[in-house]
């Protein structure tokens, strides 16, 4: 049962190939919290081609969204009347797919009269952990690595981010599935690398930490994939399949693998560990998809352990593109007086937007 006064946003993600649906109430008093969500995944779809065909990805958005909202509500126990308003994600993201999520928000807001609201993908991330078992408190330091985005971020409040340092080429998620790619791993790249890294030996290839000690606290993964296909060139396996499935190679594989993930989880914690320095603060959340590592989890946590600082994460199942981070960072733009409801039909998308400009 929801209490009295209590607002029902609908939030709507489909920034790439995930299309996300979900329900979060805001109470009058206390935190958001999630009532139901669904999502669909097209990793399906996309495995074919090794990476998102954007066409494909807005035609699979029309496919889902429709359905997912209506699973939502019904989970629920909600009819669309119960809404009070509609947010969707306006960016960053494929500009095909944001339009169908910003089409669905748009129809859904005017045909009830609804406020609708465009939500930062990235806030969404940075937000989601507020939705988990033990929510973080302002301020911290965000770790940000999801997609094509590795960042660090002062938070101090809602819509009060500070960028201290980001990726100058290719971000951690794209370190990892190009990496994977050359190794001849499936789509999506990143996991599968991690679990064969759980065989291999992290200190069996020489790989560099990019910007490591570069004194400030920006990230490069481009030189680390390169460094990868050096080794393969060297083993005589770039591009040739036949060698990368042979089982007398595995072994060797996932010794880079596992020195892959081991180059790139070291980079994410040192540089969260000067950032946290850098800022005075002791508290840290890492949001986004490459959140969900393992091996970033345990060697964030034990180094946070030893300094007395706090770690936040998202609920694994949160970690991924979804429509929850999208309803809640809506809920606490609403809860801060930071949101601009519109009651107007607004249908535009953002696919290039600074999180530091909101």
């Amino acid at each position: 049962m929801l209490a009295p006064d209590t607002r029902l946003i609908l939030g709507v993600e489909s920034s790439c190939d995930e299309t996300g649906v979900a329900l979060v109430a805001l109470p009058p008093e206390g935190a958001p919290r999630l009532v139901s969500h669904a999502l669909h995944s097209q990793i399906d779809m996309h495995q074919a081609y090794g990476g998102v065909v954007p066409e494909l990805a807005s035609r699979d958005h029309i496919r889902r969204v429709v359905p997912l909202t209506r699973q939502v509500l019904q989970e629920a126990q909600c009819a669309m009347a119960d809404v009070d308003v509609v947010a969707y994600t306006r960016g960053p993201g494929l500009a095909g797919a944001l339009l169908v999520g910003a089409g669905v928000a748009c129809a859904l807001a005017t045909s009830l009269g609804r406020p609708m609201l465009g939500v930062h993908h990235l806030e969404g991330h940075l937000l989601s952990p507020f939705l988990s078992v033990d929510p973080p408190e302002f301020p911290f330091v965000a770790l940000l690595v999801s997609g094509g985005h590795t960042q660090l971020m002062r938070v101090d409040g809602v819509g009060r981010y500070e960028l201290l340092g980001e990726t100058v080429d290719d971000a951690a998620g794209e370190a990892f599935d190009k990496s994977a790619k050359l190794m001849g791993l499936p789509y999506p790249g990143g996991p599968h690398l991690s679990r064969l890294a759980e065989q291999g030996r992290a200190d069996a290839f020489a790989l560099p930490r990019p910007m490591l000690h570069s004194g400030n606290l920006d990230f490069s993964f481009a030189g680390l994939k390169t460094a990868v296909r050096t080794h393969l060139v060297r083993l005589g396996w770039l591009d040739q399949p036949a060698a990368l499935a042979d089982p007398a190679h595995q072994a060797a594989l996932a010794d880079l693998a596992a020195s892959t993930q081991a180059a790139i989880v070291e980079v994410l914690v040192k540089k969260s560990l000067a950032a946290l320095k850098a800022t005075g603060l002791r508290r840290v959340v890492v949001a986004g998809g490459v959140g969900a590592n393992r091996l970033l989890r345990e060697q964030l946590n034990q180094a946070c352990v030893r300094r007395g600082i706090r770690v936040h994460y998202p609920e694994l199942h949160l970690c991924t593109d979804n429509g929850a981070m999208i309803a809640l960072a809506a809920a606490m733009r609403l809860q801060s007086g930071q949101a601009d409801l519109s009651r107007e039909p607004v249908f535009d998308v953002r696919p290039r937007w600074d999180l530091s400009a909101v």
